[in-house]
């Protein structure tokens, strides 16, 4: 009996703990992760079940008629503002080499940096467009692409590069159809010849011949790498833009290419090695009558969201601020007075620079002398010292902090600390009005006056201006001993011209589609008010006085314009930046290599181009003056000026000229030496601010502190 019920128990606790566990797996499951897992599971689903319904669609595609007779039509092209062509994106370059002429090392190269399933897709990867998907998702941006070769040719026969969905889907139609159409080598020879491989270059035959000056077959296995690795972007990875940058890139190729087995560890190693000789002189293709300015438009636009393949492929109608006429005339300007100089050789250069500062249009625009032998833009790359044309900026100060173009500065030989500056031979003036000291470009006059106004003054004055180059705290800095960007500088001398508004240059006006359709309109340009009206009518009456019986004579132009010269120690650099009340012209002329060029000075060969460039620049403006309150000048009357010495002009040989006797502006010959010549710097990095005040304090007009 008792076994009996133990038997009993046994089978009841059995049966309990049996319904336990059914009711403990019947429990409503966690909300959060069930709905998380449902929404991935139902995500995976309907993403591959759109993955195969595309696949199905694209299947379905008939193929492109006549694709084999296709010839690329590409008519993107740079306006000036008077409606003039000055540079055309079209395939000049267009030589059509047959695949089997195409060494294996570069097809490989291709197929490896582009597209490894090149030979196994159908036009489109969509394994590759998943796992791209996946990674932008996870970044939240675009960084991984997963465009075949045919998708790639799809965009460049036709289509754009706007990056939407629209086009994507568009691309993958196209890239299909393509497939049924011709043959995957067919595909890869259309590819060769079309790809836009920068500095003008169309396909891989032009390639060769621009960057290497060589024909396809002649290529090393480095140099047919550094093609390869062209397409993701052409002008970052341009040897000509960026020699490094392209070293990189080539060396990326050939580790995929090594990676996928298609050359040696010792043919890798052996490459990477190896060094880039570019053709000395690239051969340009493409029509550009103002290549530097288009280098800039170009720059301009990656900043507006477009690329260079967008660029060379859309269509555009890119018009511009450039006076055709004016650049043209700088072109000419720079060869004719370099070569009067006898300024031949490549390092010897020339920039000119023009904007307007009332509304910020750049006009002028030429980084050298010949494209064609170097593309270095020196207007935005060069950084080179200014010499005397940067004492505006130590007047500017001194006009802020209420001096008078009328007070006196005693032109004598002055000490501050261990520096010693010194005029040209050795000539000094005694006491001369200020706007003399700047007219005759004195040294000694410009150091008293930073000694006066302070170091950070002239700093401050620079930077609000737009100067962004290092200048250092240094009483030297008043002589220009610094390094200043040509664009920068010109910028900067624009506030004089319109009453003390720094106004930002821009190049591109509008853009349009191949339809006409506005697609970019320039806004107003940018500006602040960083001088007041008083110091920039000051500053300008002054510099009118270069112009007409100071160094800066050259630049004569008949009509109201105001300037100064500036020459750096041994004749390394020579500057002549100017203006009218329309225009802002700006002229550099130096040895790359930083090497002297013979007593050349502002007030010569960058005197000279700045008057031929502003005689046409300003054709259409008339003689009109800057409309400024009026400013007097003792005992100055244009051109019956009295000249009491000239740092540029050694004739005077050091002595004052009485007033009662002056030398007519006409009669004194065109000034040799540089301004700043026997200039020394200090031997410290900086000189002290003496305790003691310079031998003649200069007047204040007005208090600091009432200004």
């Amino acid at each position: 009996m008792s076994s009996s019920y133990e038997r009993y128990k046994k089978q009841r606790a059995a049966k309990d703990i049996a319904r336990e566990n059914i009711a403990r797996s019947r429990k409503k499951p966690n909300g959060f992760f069930y709905n998380l897992k449902m929404f991935v599971i139902i995500s995976v689903a309907l993403m591959l079940a759109g993955f195969v319904a595309l696949n199905l669609y694209l299947s379905s595609l008939p193929p492109i008629e006549n694709l084999e007779d296709f010839k690329p039509n590409i008519v993107t092209k740079f306006y000036s503002e008077d409606g003039e062509v000055i540079k055309t994106f079209t395939a000049y370059t267009y030589n059509k080499v047959e695949l089997k002429d195409v060494p294996d090392e570069l097809k490989k190269a291709l197929i490896a940096t582009e597209d490894k399933n090149f030979y196994h897709h159908r036009g489109y990867d969509i394994f590759g467009i998943l796992r791209s998907s996946i990674q932008n998702v996870i970044a939240r941006r675009a960084v991984q692409g997963a465009s075949t070769l045919t998708q790639q040719l799809a965009r460049i026969l036709f289509l754009s590069n706007e990056r939407t969905i629209t086009r994507k889907i568009k691309e993958l139609e196209v890239s299909a159809r393509i497939e049924k159409t011709i043959s995957k080598d067919q595909i890869l020879e259309m590819y060769l010849n079309n790809v836009y491989l920068g500095s003008g270059a169309y396909g891989v035959s032009a390639a060769a011949q621009i960057y290497f000056n060589k024909k396809l077959n002649q290529l090393t296995l480095p140099e047919l790498a550094l093609i390869a690795g062209l397409p993701q972007a052409p002008s970052v990875y341009s040897p000509y833009n960026n020699i490094e940058l392209a070293k990189q890139r080539r060396n990326q190729v050939l580790k995929r290419m090594l990676t996928m087995k298609y050359i040696t560890r010792e043919e890798y190693d052996k490459a990477v090695e190896a060094e880039i000789c570019l053709s000395s002189v690239p051969q340009i293709y493409t029509t550009n009558k103002a290549p530097y300015f288009s280098d800039y438009v170009l720059r301009e636009l990656e900043k507006l969201g477009f690329t260079e393949t967008d660029i060379i492929h859309g269509g555009y109608k890119v018009v511009t601020t450039l006076d055709s006429k004016a650049q043209v005339a700088a072109n000419e300007a720079i060869l004719k007075n370099m070569k009067a100089w006898g300024l031949n050789g490549k390092s010897q250069q020339a920039a000119v620079f023009s904007f307007s500062p009332i509304d910020g249009r750049i006009l002028v625009y030429a980084g050298g002398k010949n494209y064609g032998e170097s593309q270095y833009d020196r207007v935005t790359q060069a950084i080179r010292p200014p010499g005397s044309s940067f004492k505006p900026f130590v007047y500017a100060a001194a006009m802020e902090k209420g001096i008078s173009p009328n007070d006196i500065v005693d032109d004598s030989p002055l000490t501050i600390a261990k520096w010693s500056p010194h005029n040209y031979g050795h000539k000094y003036r005694g006491r001369i009005p200020v706007y003399k000291a700047l007219m005759v470009s004195s040294n000694v006059c410009a150091a008293r006056m930073i000694q006066e106004v302070g170091i950070r003054s002239v700093i401050q004055i620079a930077r609000v201006l737009g100067i962004t180059t290092p200048l250092e705290y240094d009483y030297t800095i008043s002589l220009g001993s610094n390094g200043v960007k040509l664009f920068e500088f010109v910028r900067a001398y624009g506030a004089f011209a319109n009453g003390g508004y720094v106004v930002q240059p821009y190049a591109i006006e509008r853009i349009e589609d191949p339809l006409g359709r506005v697609l970019y309109r320039a806004p107003k340009t940018k500006s602040s008010h960083q001088l007041s009206l008083k110091t920039a009518a000051e500053m300008t009456a002054m510099m009118k006085t270069v112009i007409k019986s100071g160094t800066g004579r050259a630049a004569d132009i008949g009509k109201p314009a105001a300037g100064k010269t500036g020459t750096t120690d041994d004749y390394k650099d020579a500057y002549f930046v100017g203006y009218t009340p329309d225009i802002v012209t700006g002229v550099w002329v130096g040895n790359d290599d930083n090497r002297k060029m013979g007593g050349l000075t502002g007030g010569t060969v960058p005197a000279k181009i700045w008057h031929d460039v502003m005689i046409v620049a300003t054709r259409d403006m008339g003689d009109k003056d800057f409309d400024y309150p009026p400013v007097e000048l003792a005992n100055y009357s244009g051109n019956e000026a009295k000249i009491i010495g000239d740092d540029e002009n050694p004739e005077n040989d050091g002595k004052q000229v009485q007033e009662d006797s002056a030398v007519p502006a006409e009669s004194v010959s065109e000034p040799v030496p540089a301004e700043n010549k026997d200039a020394e710097k200090p031997k410290t990095p900086a000189a002290p601010v003496p305790s003691k005040p310079s031998t003649a304090p200069i007047p204040m007009a007005v208090p600091e502190s009432l200004r």
